[in-house]
């Protein structure tokens, strides 16, 4: 017992004196002008641990083990300052930092679409980096959607509020690639009703690649890159720390709750969020209650990350769970009220309406798709020497189910599984005389199987992606130049793909060899190999620290998806028949980027230029027969056929945003997005004119202006408070691909919003919840935007009011309350 009490003495005695021997930093943060700068983070990134200025601009960090360290100090509107310094145990190390204003966002530092991680200001591409502050101000349905509001030249394709795919200056689908934490999302997104299966709650910053990516990211990055980046917070060691967030939408009733939690143990961190959502049906002063478009979504996400002297080590795992309504847009002719199919086979006409309390019920209707994605995935790296490795590896499935049957719901009619595995590595060599270098290969494997559907718009198929890079950079005074060159390999194939009747449910069913009795050969064997070289080149002049001019020329390149080339059935989600071409050749673009950025004492401005000349461009049209008349394979269902030919789009984006010093608490910020979109096929446009003229899905002029009040100090509880107003305004889209009917005119509208937020601090300063109100489309507009899918979900030439199709959204007020812990 003696030797027990004496071991624990001793043991308590070296803690006590580990304690002792720890050091501390403390100061105070002020701008030139002596006024102090409260909210200042003050980071020591090796240790993972930090501290926030008080509305004095004082600080202090605890517990601090000798030693050398970084230290960072940050604010938003003031340039990073870094320092390095020995901390001695048991002594305090004073610092008394000076902060001057910032020069905006270029200085921000990316990692999306180079080599590693570069200042915005150096790279000639146009990147644009939304922050998850100006996200929850922002308040959507979706996170696709809140960006769209941050960055001018993104716009998105939607089916109903919580699904959209984004689109970057006039080209989306798979020409867009979208990330998450770096991996690239794999979830059959070539279907139009496919949406982004991310959780929008888990997000820290999203950084956007305007451009042609191809060269670090190979086929699908030929219109730029998406990379929604999970948030890992600063902590303090052996305290657990998270947020717990509510968020209310009052047009379809949503409801979302996300709590997230995060702990640190020595070098390791732990991160979890689990998020809920559900909505019913949205409505607008046109369709009243739109059928079909209510949802519930699940998603869980957990990180883990170490950080050593080699290096790091960061683990991902994603599960995202997503029950969607499918619209169809049938009505009755005369009221106009939505009607719904309760029959296999049935006149659309002379369905039954939708009783009034399905259309305000959270309960998800017998025709809907369910989607699950998983994810694991783990990124690296290691020191070596002066250089490092990156490397990446992740595996994910997307298990899509749509049930399109009334009298079977359990029965789906599309049920696809797709396995991916993605893999990613690159070295970053040396730095020799200022030449930054790196290496690099990526790509993936796909596996495609059809389960137990009736339909199947698409092959079982095996693919397989390889492409290798090398990337430089370096400067010359003020002129930072980068590029370098990429060869992609992609090989696809499939076997022959048996249709059969399936006597247990009157459908059909696959028909494997080989017994194909009765059965028709849907999908005839194939195999291809598409190859391609990309490259970019590009410069920025630093004319000054304020104003710098950029210019970039690149080489994208895509691989057709499985659609273009395979496909051949219904897509009971999209409610449209798919028929392609395996002739196609892959897509090739030359784009020519240049731009202007100034950041000046009361305004910050930017102009970006750009071309694009595509070969081999795809799209769709809808079918008609050599009558005029619409062909119809699957009754109730359009049918679309890809075309291939060439195209050009070109456009610019244009941001002035002011903030003015005299008052220094208020914003204005515009922005203008232009983009036009030719179809270069001569023959079409021979036959048809201007109905060929213009590619489909080309956004209209966007201008969006913001009046933003904030205050720069505390009041009594308040902080961060601000308060806005925005001015949403959408040109008419006269530059339409008319032929067949496959897009109508557009006309203008313009919406009008307003929030309002502020942080809440109890006794001890200390922020006890952040609360944001929205308020879009105060006037309760009736719109249908030119993106809008269910814009052509309509059965009639005419109808009493004169309005066909489905409307967007009307009036929706939105409040997001979050608590931290």
């Amino acid at each position: 017992m003696k030797q027990l009490s004496t071991l624990l003495f001793l043991l308590l005695l070296s803690v006590a004196n580990a304690f002792a021997q720890q050091g501390m930093v403390k100061g105070a943060v002020v701008n030139k002008g002596g006024k102090p700068v409260q909210f200042a983070n003050i980071a020591i990134p090796a240790l993972h641990t930090g501290a926030t200025a008080d509305q004095q601009g004082l600080f202090s960090i605890k517990n601090i083990a000798p030693g050398t360290y970084d230290i960072k100090i940050s604010m938003v509107g003031y340039q990073t300052v870094k320092l390095r310094k020995q901390i001695t145990g048991e002594q305090t190390t004073a610092l008394n930092i000076t902060l001057e204003e910032d020069l905006s966002k270029l200085e921000e530092v990316v990692v999306t679409g180079v080599s590693r991680a570069t200042a915005v200001r150096k790279n000639p591409i146009p990147i644009a980096v939304i922050g998850k502050r100006e996200m929850n101000m922002n308040v959507n349905n979706n996170i696709i959607d809140a960006i769209i509001k941050g960055v001018p030249g993104v716009s998105a394709v939607t089916t109903g509020p919580n699904i959209s795919k984004p689109f970057i200056r006039g080209l989306g689908y798979n020409r867009v690639l979208t990330l998450f934490d770096g991996v690239r999302q794999e979830g059959q997104q070539w279907g139009d009703e496919h949406g982004i299966e991310i959780d929008q709650y888990g997000i820290s910053r999203a950084e956007v690649v305007k451009g042609p990516a191809s060269l670090t990211y190979g086929s699908d990055a030929l219109a730029g890159v998406i990379n929604m980046i999970p948030d890992i917070p600063e902590l303090t060691p052996g305290k657990l720390q998270g947020s717990f967030l509510t968020d209310y939408h009052s047009n379809n009733g949503m409801i979302g709750s996300s709590l997230g939690l995060a702990y640190r143990q020595n070098d390791w961190k732990y991160v979890f969020r689990g998020t809920a959502k559900a909505a019913h049906n949205y409505r607008n002063s046109v369709d009243g209650f739109v059928y079909g478009t209510a949802f519930r979504e699940y998603n869980l996400t957990t990180l883990a990350r170490v950080d050593k002297s080699w290096g790091y080590s960061q683990f991902g795992a994603t599960l995202y769970d997503n029950t969607q309504e499918i619209p169809d847009g049938s009505r009755d002719s005369l009221t106009r009220k939505f009607t719904k199919q309760v029959k296999e086979e049935d006149d659309i006409k002379d369905r039954p309406l939708v009783p009034d309390n399905e259309l305000r019920t959270y309960t998800i209707n017998p025709l809907h798709q369910h989607i699950q994605h998983y994810r694991i995935y783990n990124r690296s790296k290691w020191n070596l020497g002066a250089g490092d490795i990156n490397t990446m590896i992740g595996l994910q499935q997307s298990i899509r189910r749509e049930y399109n049957h009334p009298e079977m719901p359990a029965q789906p009619g599309l049920y696809v599984v797709l396995n991916t595995l993605n893999y990613d590595v690159r070295y970053n060599l040396p730095v020799l005389n200022g030449l930054e270098t790196t290496v690099g290969a990526n790509g993936m494997y796909q596996q495609n199987r059809s389960k137990n559907g009736t339909d199947f718009p698409i092959p079982d198929y095996n693919l397989f992606d390889i492409g290798g890079f090398i990337f430089a950079r370096k400067s010359f005074g003020k002129v930072d130049v980068s590029g370098g060159i990429r060869y992609d390999n992609r090989s696809i194939r499939w076997n022959d793909f048996y249709v059969g009747p399936n006597k247990e449910n009157g459908f059909e069913r696959r028909v494997q060899l080989p017994d194909t009795t009765g059965a028709h050969l849907q999908f005839p064997s194939f195999s291809n190999r598409y190859t391609g070289i990309s490259g970019s080149l590009g410069a920025t002049w630093n004319i000054s620290e304020r104003v710098l001019v950029k210019a970039n020329i690149a080489r994208g390149y895509r691989a057709p998806n499985i659609t273009e080339i395979g496909s051949n059935g219904l897509d009971p989600g999209a409610h449209i028949v798919y028929l392609g071409n395996r002739g196609f050749k892959p897509e090739f673009s030359l784009q020519e980027d240049i731009g202007l950025q100034a950041w000046l004492p009361d305004a910050d401005i930017s102009l970006e230029l750009f071309n694009n000349n595509i070969e081999n461009y795809i799209y769709q049209a809808r079918l008609y027969d050599n009558a005029g008349n619409p062909v119809v394979i699957v009754p109730g269902n359009a049918t679309y056929k890809y075309q291939q030919s060439a195209a050009r789009l070109f456009g610019a984006e244009v941001s002035v945003n002011l903030h003015p010093r005299a008052i220094a608490w208020l914003t204005m910020n515009n922005s203008m997005a232009y983009t036009q979109g030719r179809n270069r096929n001569m023959e079409l446009i021979s036959k048809y004119g201007d109905e060929a003229r213009y590619l489909p899905f080309i956004p209209p002029t966007h201008i969006r202006s913001e009046l933003k009040a904030a205050t720069q100090r505390n009041y009594g509880i308040f902080t961060k408070a601000y308060a806005r107003v925005e001015a949403d305004i959408f040109a008419g889209q006269p530059h339409f691909y008319g032929v067949d009917d496959t897009e109508t005119y557009t006309p203008g509208y313009t919406l009008f919003n307003i929030g309002a937020g502020t942080g809440i601090l109890n006794k001890k300063g200390k922020t006890v919840c952040e609360i944001f109100l929205q308020l879009d489309n105060v006037a309760n507009v009736a719109y249908q935007a030119n993106m809008n899918r269910l814009k052509y979900f309509e059965y009639y030439s005419s109808s009493p009011n004169g309005r066909l199709g489905i409307y967007n959204m009307g009036r929706n007020f939105s409040a997001k309350v979050i608590v931290p812990f």
